[in-house]
């Protein structure tokens, strides 16, 4: 077999690379030497701005097989026929730690699912848990704030962490998730995922549908104690990225079934609370579970660079029969998902081979900027409209239109019957076992009794208390027990 030749960038041959060119024996490095310096410039350039949040991440390629008929609720193609498959590539992460992190910490996890669909990409992007902390997107920055290092002390603060959610009553139910015993997964494949958001689904007939996205893992949900994931974290802080790795390589695939619920948009208005308010979840028994397909990853990226951190996951990118709801905090991601990827990968970042549609063809007027590969041919335009055979509209609408009424404004959300920030994390408190609820209790007393302000402490001892009177005297009586000792 011939030997590779190691050549530049620009492909000359290297004819040293394990000494410097100089000026004589000993003498000083010249700075004519090319491979030198350009190995130099490059390694000063290989890192880019991390993500702000969901930096730490890991990544598989895999396919989507459809198990059951969905046509009645959705025209989307790579959902039309039982047995259609899709590739797909799925980025898991934690959020508010850096790139750096390890990977059993106590924090919600991304579910982030890229579709190659015939139509174009569909990016499907949520967590591991159904609700989240806040429901409005621009409480959003603030949030990450108080979650990330403090700029004084550069490092999480109690504090900073407890305060915002003790002014957030809406964050109740998804700390009383991330508490709990699930919110330290053993592994990324024995985690569910969610869609979070509501988004709309469309019928061939035009009928619109709200629906939410349930990955329910088939490896059966593994969660570690506070204990395991200290130690887990001092023997492999990369524990969630072995295991995930490990398992494809063996020819382990983990899998996922996917249930979407389903609710008429009729319905929406009068339902008993907004079923657009990202804290809520919506009770199976109103609208039950149907099965959709399954999830299936079975090949792990060739590098981690190019195509896990590179890969870039926009919940704007709609395919026909999918579109965006009234949510709050989905409205938002739809700008900033893109937008912070214009930012770290540059504005042609869509023709990255992780990121470029597989199974249909990106055809638009977009054609310089930083990174530019698709060029077109010397015939094609760039503009549109035009008289030269240029790519042209379809008139199709993505999805249904959402009806809107009333005055612009900074309006709350509009009020149901039944809203309210506290009952459903006293439903879930309810729903725990006497050993979990004890768990439950432990994790939020050992972080809230670090706070050095009483009012704050207060005020998060309020939310529990209006969640459940049992849960709120459990937590009050074990923090106080913290803060004598």
């Amino acid at each position: 077999m011939a030997k590779r030749v190691l050549t530049t960038e620009s492909g000359a041959p290297v004819a040293d690379n394990q000494n410097s060119a100089t000026a004589g024996v000993g003498g000083p490095i010249l700075l004519q030497d090319q491979h030198l310096l350009e190995k130099l410039a490059r390694f000063n350039r290989e890192r880019i701005p991390e993500r702000v949040v969901h930096a730490r991440g890991s990544g598989a390629y895999g396919y989507f097989e459809v198990t059951d008929d969905v046509t009645g609720f959705t025209r989307a193609d790579f959902l039309s026929e039982i047995g259609k498959r899709t590739e797909t590539f799925i980025r898991f992460s934690t959020v508010a730690d850096s790139l750096g992190g390890a990977d059993a910490v106590r924090d919600p996890r991304g579910f982030a699912l890229k579709f190659y669909t015939n139509e174009g990409n569909y990016d499907l992007v949520g967590n591991n848990t159904p609700v989240f902390f806040i429901k409005d997107p621009i409480k959003f920055p603030d949030f990450i704030h108080s979650q990330k290092r403090d700029p004084f002390t550069g490092k999480q603060e109690p504090d900073n962490v407890w305060d915002f959610w003790g002014h957030s009553p809406e964050a109740t139910h998804q700390v009383t998730w991330l508490m709990g015993d699930r919110g330290i997964p053993a592994s990324y494949r024995h985690m569910n995922g969610y869609g979070s958001h509501t988004y709309q689904w469309t019928n061939a007939e035009g009928e619109a549908f709200f629906v939410k996205y349930h990955f329910k893992t088939n490896q059966g949900v593994r969660s570690l104690s506070a204990e395991q994931a200290a130690g887990l974290v001092g023997k492999d802080a990369n524990s969630h990225q072995t295991d995930l790795l490990q398992a494809i390589e063996r020819g382990v695939n983990p899998s996922w079934t996917l249930h979407v619920q389903v609710m008429p948009a009729a319905e929406a208005a009068e339902y008993r609370f907004n079923p657009f308010d990202l804290t809520k979840v919506w009770p199976h028994a109103d609208y039950p579970l149907q099965r959709v397909g399954r999830l299936v990853l079975d090949r792990n990226p060739d590098n981690v660079f190019a195509e896990v951190e590179q890969a870039a996951f926009s919940p704007n990118n709609f395919v026909p029969g999918i579109g965006p709801s009234p949510d709050k905090m989905l409205q938002g991601r739809l700008f900033a998902y893109a937008d912070a990827h214009r930012y770290r990968l540059g504005v042609n970042h869509t023709q990255l081979p992780v990121n470029a549609p597989k199974a249909a063809e990106a055809d638009n007027y977009g054609r310089d900027g930083l990174h530019a590969t698709r060029y077109g041919s010397r015939h094609d335009k760039n503009y549109e409209p035009n008289s030269y055979a240029g790519p042209a509209q379809t008139d199709a609408a993505l999805a249904a239109p959402l009806a809107i009424h009333g005055w612009t404004g900074t309006h709350e959300a509009p009020a149901h019957a039944k809203d309210d920030d506290f009952f459903q994390a006293g439903e879930l408190f309810r729903l725990m076992s006497e050993e979990e609820k004890g768990r439950l209790v432990a994790n939020i007393a050992g972080g809230l009794s670090q706070v050095t302000r009483d009012d704050v402490i207060e005020k998060n001892l309020a939310h529990f208390h209006a969640a459940d009177t049992d849960y709120g005297k459990r937590v009050e009586e074990a923090v106080r027990a913290l803060r004598e000792d």
